[in-house]
């Protein structure tokens, strides 16, 4: 399988709303998991340091997007696209049909300890949940790239917590989104 993109800039990153299913050829899937509640189904794929997470209702699909420069990504069924930049940022949308989204993001650079110990405290905390992948072959000095997708599904709603790690530059991104059915 292909490695991950790794050593690029935070803001060559792009986060991308789709009301829209994508086509899984379209990523290098490292790992996925499936969810199903008695009001939505989602999907999880962790697609190197970047995600993709898709919610279905019986109505309607909304899928986020974290993606590496050069990723193809189709115009149709886009509602958002921006670029990653230092420090916080918020998102939100109201969808009609019962579903409404929103997502917090940081881009956090970090001191090579505390990134070595986000990475420990991450894998433990991985065990018990979530979707934890590491890249150990693209270790630069001593520091591997992960991703961590975590999350909480309830039934009304879908909590998703990442954590994509850049060792070439230090640098944790961390999203926050909330999937609300209504």
């Amino acid at each position: 399988m292909e490695s991950p993109k790794i050593n690029i800039a935070v803001e060559q990153l792009t986060f991308s709303l789709f009301q829209r299913t994508l086509h899984p050829e379209l990523f290098h899937i490292y790992a996925s998991r499936k969810l199903k509640t008695e009001k939505y189904e989602a999907v999880i794929w962790v697609t190197g340091c970047t995600h993709v997470v898709s919610v279905f209702t019986k109505n309607m699909c909304l899928t986020e997007v974290v993606s590496a420069p050069g990723q193809l990504l189709p115009q149709r069924g886009l509602v958002e696209r921006f670029q990653f930049r230092r420090g916080p940022r918020s998102h939100k949308c109201n969808l009609s049909r019962g579903l409404s989204y929103m997502t917090d993001f940081q881009v956090e650079k970090m001191s090579r300890n505390l990134y070595r110990q986000s990475h420990l405290d991450l894998d433990r905390f991985a065990r018990n949940r979530g979707v934890f992948v590491k890249y150990p072959a693209l270790e630069t000095d001593g520091l591997q790239p992960f991703c961590y997708v975590d999350f909480e599904a309830r039934k009304g709603e879908l909590h998703i917590h990442t954590f994509a790690a850049y060792p070439d530059k230090v640098t944790l991104i961390k999203t926050q989104s909330l999937f609300s059915f209504h």
